[in-house]
């Protein structure tokens, strides 16, 4: 079964300094239908102005990945970690019993625009860890989240995978999964033809009972596509 959220239909914020798209119910944006799929609770499209940012708040029992699409990230938290976090890489932050963290645009003269996604974890509390890498940009998929770092992931709290997938425009690829397992495709740029099913460039499809998806691109695709408990 295919599910698509489409773009225009996402939440929206505007904070002059922010401006956010929501796929899933978020602060002030409640729609009862879109509280997240599976373990996946959260993605937000968010864009930050040069030199404003989200001060200093506290998360525990989440897992939050960022994944910047322009611009950078300039991240401290309370375990330590000074980090610039620039386009194309990703970032987990596990909260675990409890961190506290700030993320701000890292120039004063470039917009900084970054995926914010949340990620419900099967384990309660443990120490906060924080992991950051970039996988590059290789045709096909990427595996950029396990819960075992296999092929050089980063380590999840959650039985969950996600990819990063890249097609060249005209290009076809199958992914396969057990029985049991739903999928996510959220996709960045683009077109995307998954059995039918055409998504544009912040569209979201949600995906159950299938073991094997075909995915061509229309036009060069990228994409992040999740396997999910």
């Amino acid at each position: 079964m295919f599910t698509i959220r489409y773009a225009a239909d996402r939440g929206k914020a505007d904070f002059g300094w922010l401006q956010s798209r929501h796929t899933f119910s978020f602060a002030s944006y409640y729609d009862p239908a879109q509280m997240g799929f599976s373990a996946l609770r959260v993605i937000n499209d968010d864009s930050v102005a040069p030199g404003a940012g989200f001060d200093t708040h506290g998360h525990k029992d989440m897992e939050i990945l960022s994944l910047v699409l322009s611009g950078s990230i300039a991240h401290k938290d309370s375990a330590g970690n000074t980090e610039v976090l620039p386009a194309g890489e990703f970032q987990l932050m596990s909260a675990g019993r409890g961190i506290y963290h700030s993320e701000f645009n890292a120039s004063a003269q470039q917009e900084l625009r970054f995926l914010q996604i949340w990620i419900q974890p099967n384990q309660q509390g443990g120490e906060p860890a924080y992991q950051q890498k970039d996988f590059g940009q290789r045709e096909g998929l990427t595996l950029i989240l396990s819960p075992d770092g296999r092929d050089g992931s980063l380590t999840l709290r959650q039985d969950a995978l996600l990819y990063q997938l890249i097609l060249p425009a005209a290009q076809q690829l199958t992914y396969s999964s057990l029985v049991g397992r739903k999928q996510y495709i959220h996709l960045i740029s683009g077109e995307l033809n998954l059995a039918g099913n055409l998504l544009q460039p912040g569209d979201g499809i949600k995906i159950s009972g299938e073991t094997a998806l075909t995915l061509t691109a229309n036009a060069g695709v990228k994409a992040l596509l999740f396997d999910l408990p």
